[in-house]
């Protein structure tokens, strides 16, 4: 693609020429003051003898170039060179003031214009003209047009003295997007399809690109490389920095318009995901103003504009792309890491400089230990995007601390199973090529309150040696339509990067909502609830559901779930066992009986309250934990549960 119509020419040349330029403007001053300063008299100035405009023997000049680009008439060129000369040559301010016969006139007029100029039409200074429209030059306000001072746009005048740069008012708010040393070949793809999309627009207008994006996705590298092709400098401009009055967006337009007929600026609307529909909308209204090529950088195609748009996709790199970029950045490191390399591929999705960042992360790291240095970092990469969305759960609990009948057991083994195998089943024997649908693994714990649910997770997360997240579905739910999908969105995609184990607590929230369809909420609800399962089918990574109330479930949720293990309420040979595990070693005991202990009709959870309430008690008297702490902590966690204290359950503890 040629260099944009306005753009400068060679500095050599292009001073030359601007040299003869203002000669000519200089002489037509000269001739028009000798004739009579301030004298308004357009048909003498028609009838001089001097050539219409000068004669540049190094070919088009950048004035040259700005008149073609904006479609100025001869005289709307020599209005231009007029306020641009006196800037730039100091002897101009007493060139028009002799002009105009007045001394305090020392500054480009419309009407010198008139009188000096050849060809001279009242039209040119019309706020539709070339001049105004494109603010080429502006009349000072609150004159008389004819009189009032004429000056150069200052970014106009930078360029006609071959000195360009991006205009001062999008400067604060743009940055430049540097062309990408290299890019995925996926991203490449996407790139062309960009290009072809503004290479042979209809209609002569380009149409908005709307880039669409995953979490983690390269939208950036991708319009970059676009913009390169055609030779077109990207800048980037937050859609949250863009003016909210329809005025003020009208004229951002013109200015970006302007920067794209100069120097082929071009601009990329990011949009984030904290933004309010309004500013999207906004986004688009502005984009709808653009002449020129824009792109529209958002996680979902927004809302229609007036303006074509052609939507590409910003894709995450593929499998074996992720592959090349670990090897690369590894170099004959990558060796040494046998399986561990595998792993890390299957289960982390990083940006390149993440992945050179984790590679750097081994140096000097031998044997197994530069695998398991090699996955911790990569965790620790990319928890950032979560964080701000989930809590993270650390603990410590292993199998040992799990105290629940073996075949719950026998199922949460097989979960992990599936965790650890699913490159080799899905990649490798090739069942991911049949479909995505139907391979996340998804798990329902259900089952009362206390009854370790959230323990399992841990220990899951623990085995599996990956970040657990609890998110809470009374939180995400909203009562605006559309919010609560967003939110889930929103966390499914951050969690994508590591393949962190999600953990939906308190799912009653949702599952409680999902009934007959009795009115246009019902209907929403019952379609949160299927966005959850349809990305819990398609997540990456292990998302486990919690609720007391898996009887109100039905059928067809059932079916969209992999594993569903039912948490019952222990009886007395388990509470034993979760008492036998209740106090760390470290903690001193006198005479505790587990097996009368388990008498009481209580959860796990209840179990781990009242060991840990008769613990300060005894810290508080300066003793070890004793039967009697125990008895008092009981009938306090009683209290809680409004149930009263049997004395069955506490005979014989004295």
């Amino acid at each position: 693609m040629s260099a944009p119509a306005g753009a400068p020419a060679p500095a050599d040349a292009g001073q030359r020429a601007l040299v003869a330029e203002l000669a000519w403007i200089r002489a037509l001053l000269q001739r028009h003051a000798a004739r009579g300063a301030g004298s308004i008299d357009t048909g003498a100035a028609m009838a001089v003898e001097m050539p219409l405009a000068p004669a540049s023997a190094d070919g088009a000049s950048t004035l040259d170039g700005v008149s073609a680009a904006f479609g100025l008439s001869p005289f709307e060129r020599g209005v231009l060179l007029l306020a641009a000369a006196v800037e730039l040559d100091g002897a101009f301010p007493g060139l028009c003031a002799a002009a105009q016969g007045d001394e305090r006139r020392a500054y480009a007029t419309f009407g010198l214009a008139l009188a000096a100029l050849p060809e001279p039409h009242w039209s040119a200074l019309s706020p539709d003209a070339p001049l105004r429209f494109w603010r080429l030059v502006e009349p000072a306000p609150g004159e008389p047009l004819s009189s009032a001072q004429l000056r150069i746009d200052e970014r106009i005048l930078h360029h006609l003295a071959g000195a360009p740069s991006l205009d001062e008012r999008l400067r604060t708010i743009a940055e430049p997007l540097a062309p990408p040393d290299d890019l995925l070949p996926s991203q490449h793809a996407a790139a062309e399809r960009v290009a072809r999309a503004w290479h042979s627009p209809v209609g002569g207008t380009p149409p908005l690109v709307v880039l669409t994006r995953a979490d983690g996705a390269g939208a950036a590298p991708v319009a970059a490389a676009a913009c390169a092709a055609l030779g077109l400098a990207p800048y980037a401009l937050r859609a949250s920095d863009l003016p909210t009055g329809a005025a003020e967006r009208e004229a951002l337009a013109r200015l970006w318009d302007r920067e794209t007929v100069l120097g082929g600026a071009t601009v990329v609307i990011e949009a984030d995901d904290a933004d309010s529909p309004e500013t999207l909308r906004g986004a688009v209204a502005f984009a709808d103003r653009l002449r020129g090529p824009a792109v529209l950088s958002a996680r979902d195609a927004p809302p229609a504009g007036r303006r074509p748009a052609v939507r590409v996709e910003a894709p995450l790199p593929t499998a074996a792309e992720q592959r090349a970029l670990w090897e690369h950045a590894l170099g004959e490191g990558a060796a040494r890491l046998n399986g561990a390399l595998d792993a890390v591929v299957a289960q982390f999705r990083l940006e390149p400089g993440a992945i050179g960042a984790a590679a750097v992360s081994i140096d000097g790291v031998e044997g197994d230990e530069a695998g398991r240095t090699l996955w911790e970092h990569c965790r620790s990469q990319s928890r950032p995007r979560l964080d701000d969305l989930a809590q993270r759960i650390e603990s410590p609990s292993g199998w040992d601390d799990l105290v629940l009948p073996e075949a719950q057991r026998a199922v949460l083994r097989e979960v992990a199973a599936h965790v650890r195998h699913r490159p080799t089943v899905y990649d490798a024997w090739g069942f991911r090529q049949r479909g995505p649908r139907g391979l996340g693994i998804s798990v329902l714990f259900a089952g009362p309150s206390g009854t370790g649910k959230t323990m399992a997770a841990e220990v899951l997360a623990n085995e599996l040696r990956l970040d657990l997240y609890r998110i809470d579905l009374s939180a995400v739910t909203s009562k605006y339509i559309g919010e609560t999908e967003k939110n889930l969105r929103r966390v499914f995609d951050a969690a994508e990067g590591s393949g962190a184990i999600l953990l939906f607590d308190e799912a009653d929230a949702l599952f409680g909502k999902r009934s007959e369809v009795r009115d246009s909420r019902d209907r929403y609800a019952n379609q949160e609830v299927s966005y959850l399962l349809q990305r819990m089918e398609a997540y990456r990574g292990l998302a486990v559901l919690t609720t007391n109330l898996k009887d109100a479930l039905d059928a067809a949720f059932l079916r969209r779930i992999r594993f569903v293990v039912h948490f019952p309420f222990p009886d007395a040979e388990h509470r034993e066992r979760i008492w036998r595990r209740a106090f760390p070693p470290a903690v001193p005991t006198e005479a505790l009986e587990p097996e009368k202990l388990a008498r009481l009709n209580v959860a796990g959870g209840n179990i781990r309250n009242i060991a840990l309430a008769a613990a300060f008690l005894a810290a508080g008297e300066g003793t070890p934990v004793r039967m009697a702490h125990l008895e008092k902590a009981a009938r306090s966690e009683y209290d809680k549960l409004e149930r009263p204290l049997v004395e069955s359950e506490t005979r014989g503890w004295a």
